[in-house]
């Protein structure tokens, strides 16, 4: 594969280390406060994020690159220990299950080395590596089972699971079941409409 150079994004420009600082110094205040302080909690999180809605739960600890090419919807529930790497945007919608361990990466590397590795690499201000970036999408209802793997690009449809322990190299249709490694659908449902649990 060829990449031009405006598929690459600047990892390490003073703004972009100015910007994944400021997040680890957020993320550092999340881990360390009370946790049934909810209302300082979310205060943290809308500092960090570019958006959280209402009723979102994020558990420590959470690790994230710039945190402000994160959104999130209502009712998200993210467990422990997970990482989203969002040199591009991560976007969740409402009614969101991620279980722990989940790790989100919008950037990867090119495979072949002459395209990953800068010839020549003499500038201790840039990295000797290049990296790109494509946005990841989480839609609404989705459930993620602990321990995913979310690769660059990919998209999960509106109501559907992914099982534990997956790496999802490929987007995810709706209303499906996908599990494995790589992840792939292994079977369809169609959404009925709520009933009463008694």
């Amino acid at each position: 594969m060829y990449y031009e150079e405006k598929d690459f994004v600047k990892t390490a420009d003073a703004d972009t280390l100015e910007l994944i600082a400021h997040a680890r110094e957020l993320t550092n205040e999340y881990a360390q406060c009370d946790p049934r302080n909810m209302e300082n909690r979310t205060r943290i999180l809308r500092e960090l994020m570019g958006h959280v809605g209402e009723n979102v739960v994020v558990d420590r600890p959470f690790h994230c690159d710039h945190g402000k090419n994160i959104f999130v919807g209502d009712n998200v529930i993210i467990n422990m220990n997970c990482t989203f790497v969002d040199n591009e945007r991560i976007h969740i919608g409402s009614n969101v299950l991620i279980a722990s361990n989940v790790q989100i990466y919008t950037s990867s590397h090119p495979v072949l080395p002459e395209e990953r590795l800068v010839e020549n690499w003499q500038e201790k201000d840039s990295p000797f590596f290049r990296t790109y970036a494509l946005p990841v999408e989480i839609q609404d209802n989705v459930w993620i089972g602990g321990g995913c793997i979310i690769l660059p690009g990919v998209t999960i449809g509106t109501n559907s699971v992914i099982g534990a322990g997956s790496v999802v190299t490929r987007s995810i249709p709706a209303n499906c079941v996908a599990i494995g490694n790589p992840c792939r659908v292994y079977r369809n449902f169609e959404p009925s409409r709520r009933t009463e649990i008694k």
